[in-house]
């Protein structure tokens, strides 16, 4: 069969942001990556081990094609310089190892920074292509399309029957990292950015966005802020340095900050009237979204801005009913997007994996995320997490 990855930028776009930033600002960062699975899957991972392997060896051959560069060329907030780097990227195979620990499957990548950090996203991918080829394809991609035609057919009946309030209902495709197929994810994609284009607005998927002419959907992840935490600066301050060094980079492109790396109340703390006017809105990912939409709402108020003039953009576990809700909740007050990703590009009957590729060490020091949502709290030093909560004032 051909390789799960064809092409490098079958990646989301906010690998390329965070990319050129750390690229820009910090190219000397050490960094260590880990693999893991948050749930059970019906058969032990670690049987996947050498078929992991070929697909990082044929994912380390591969090269940014011209017409790829191009492309990435094509978004103003695309550096000239950056894109030069990509013309002679090659990931290095000695980078990252895959290995079989009992039934578990480890994958670690581990070296400079701006040369493992773009490993994340096609390990998901591979390790889930490979996870559900060994389940009946046929029976899973009819369920798929039954599901698929019924979401469609929920947002036309929202349409019909729904009343109009002051912003409009937004999605995204955010499903690559979690994807039943490569295949499936395109075919999910063109069929939203077919048959809804008056909701469908776009995708994290760099690839799919070229080829059906579609946006790319994208700012930062949770790594980004977290290397900020192993940078030199204060602890206390990491939040500021990454929001500064994001605004001086991106100067008012990109402008959705993620709210959620020390939890919600930490990250409003920081996020004072400068930061408030600059960032056109936040990113939610973990906890209650009403109670974080509140929140957010109460900030802006008390800073004397129009929460009207900016957006909030859910991307934790949703699907198209849990959408729907927060836009009647919210869609008078704010402008909103709903990133959608494993109930889109892996809802076909099959029980998804619950897997994540996390930053856990920058310059030999261990970083952490403290969600807000119990279980999705990912360190690796017990005292660090401590500490960090301490700093930041976070309950265990």
């Amino acid at each position: 069969m051909a390789p799960v990855i064809t092409s490098l930028l079958d990646t989301d776009l906010y690998k390329f942001t965070m990319w050129q930033a750390l690229l820009h600002r910090h190219p000397q960062t050490q960094a260590e990556y880990r693999f893991v699975c948050r749930n059970q899957p019906q058969f032990p991972l670690a049987g996947l081990v050498d078929a992991v392997n070929a697909e990082l060896d044929a994912l380390c051959r591969l090269r940014f094609a011209p017409d790829e560069l191009d492309y990435l060329a094509s978004l103003r907030f695309m550096k000239s310089d950056f894109i030069d780097f990509l013309r002679i990227f090659q990931f290095q195979r000695n980078f990252i190892e895959a290995r079989a620990e009992g039934e578990q499957l480890s994958i670690v990548a581990r070296g400079p920074q701006v040369h493992v950090m773009g490993f994340e996203i096609f390990v998901l991918a591979i390790v889930n292509e490979l996870y559900f080829r060994q389940f009946d394809a046929h029976t899973a991609l009819a369920e798929g399309r039954t599901r698929l035609a019924a979401k469609l057919a929920r947002l036309q009946r929202a349409a019909a029957q729904g009343p109009r309030l002051r912003h409009p209902f937004e999605m995204f495709d955010f499903g690559l990292r979690r994807r039943y197929s490569g295949a499936w994810q395109r075919e999910v994609v063109q069929t939203f950015a077919q048959e809804a284009p008056a909701w469908f607005k776009g995708t994290s998927n760099v690839l799919l966005a070229r080829d059906l002419d579609l946006v790319p959907i994208g700012t930062m992840a949770h790594e980004y802020l977290q290397t900020y935490q192993a940078l030199g600066v204060r602890l206390r301050d990491f939040q500021v340095a990454a929001l500064e060094d994001w605004v001086q980079e991106y100067r008012g492109d990109l402008g959705i900050a993620l709210t959620d790396t020390v939890g919600m109340d930490a990250f409003l703390a920081d996020f004072d009237l400068y930061f408030a006017k600059l960032f056109d809105g936040l990113r939610h990912d973990s906890g209650d979204p009403v109670a974080w939409g509140e929140k957010a709402l109460a900030h802006y108020a008390r800073l004397r801005i129009d929460a009207a003039t900016k957006r909030f953009v859910f991307s934790d576990g949703l699907d198209v009913e849990r959408a729907l809700s927060l836009y009647a909740h919210f869609g008078d007050r704010v402008q909103l997007g709903f990133g959608i990703g494993t109930q889109l590009t892996n809802d076909v009957g099959l029980k998804p994996l619950n897997i994540v590729m996390k930053l856990v060490r920058a310059n030999g020091q261990p970083v952490a995320k403290l969600s807000d949502t119990p279980g999705k709290t990912l360190c690796d030093d017990a005292t660090f997490l401590a500490y960090l909560r301490q700093v930041f004032n976070v309950n265990d």
